[in-house]
């Protein structure tokens, strides 16, 4: 296989404006259609995964398992990005792409940071899922709950519509942090040669450099997942890999 070289040191990253958005997502889609199996396997990696707490949901009985993950769910979404940017970064060496280069894209790189940002994502998200039991106890842990068709209603009660707010706020303000954190940090690292502290805080201070324009690109990211997950998930089998790749198209837009 043949490995990207990648440079050594941080690349001064630009402000990003709302054009920087619309052009992202042109290239990202053409990147989408140049290899679009690869977008389709790691989005069917996903859709699984969505099936999956789904079940555990209706097995469970408990309607708060579908809430709660359904907001914490695409947390996991940079981590499932990384092989689309490979995808999306060797084209832009002229690099080959197969099967084994794209989906070790992980493996290949163990001795070096990429591991350590996947392992925040999880910690990440894991920590949301300990602190949203925490929300649904602290509102509704003595409400009765019988099982999934019978215990929407509880949602509805003033205690249920403010653990949804408080919920979503909470959940915002843990999307947001992650957001700072990896948006250009996980391109930075299959990019160059850095460690993962430094990309982290070049992801954030890129953030605050351009944040009206950037936040609104990570409420266009929530927003078209929330849609791609409605019809049973299988939306994010287009939404996901366009996503993924014009992510990658907004990193490479603002280097220098």
């Amino acid at each position: 296989m043949t490995e990207a070289p990648k440079p050594m040191g941080l690349p001064e990253l630009g402000s990003i404006g709302f054009s920087h958005l619309k052009q992202a997502l042109v290239l990202g889609w053409r990147d989408f259609m140049a290899h679009p199996i690869y977008g389709l396997i790691f989005a069917g990696f996903y859709v699984l995964g969505g099936w999956l707490i789904t079940w555990i949901t209706l097995a469970t009985g408990q309607s708060y398992w579908l809430i709660f993950a359904a907001i914490g769910f695409p947390l996991l979404g940079p981590f499932a990005a990384v092989g689309l940017y490979e995808v999306s970064h060797r084209l832009d060496l002229g690099l080959p792409i197969t099967p084994g280069a794209i989906f070790g894209v992980v493996a290949h790189q163990r001795r070096r940071q990429l591991p350590s940002i996947c392992a925040i994502i999880v910690i990440f998200f894991l920590f949301w899922f300990f602190l949203a039991h925490m929300i649904f106890a602290l509102f509704l842990g003595l409400s009765t709950m019988t099982n999934i068709s019978s215990s929407f209603d509880v949602y509805f009660s003033s205690n249920g519509l403010m653990m949804l707010a408080f919920g979503s706020a909470v959940g915002a303000v843990f999307a947001l942090v992650l957001f700072m954190l990896t948006v250009f940090s996980l391109p930075l690292l299959l990019d160059r040669e850095i460690d993962f502290i430094t990309a982290i805080i070049a992801s954030f201070q890129a953030v605050q450099t351009s944040f009206i324009p950037l936040v609104a690109w990570g409420i266009l990211i929530a927003v078209l997942l929330f849609l791609a997950m409605l019809p049973g998930f299988l939306g994010l089998f287009i939404v996901f890999p366009l996503l993924g790749h014009a992510s990658w198209r907004l990193y490479t837009l603002i280097k220098s």
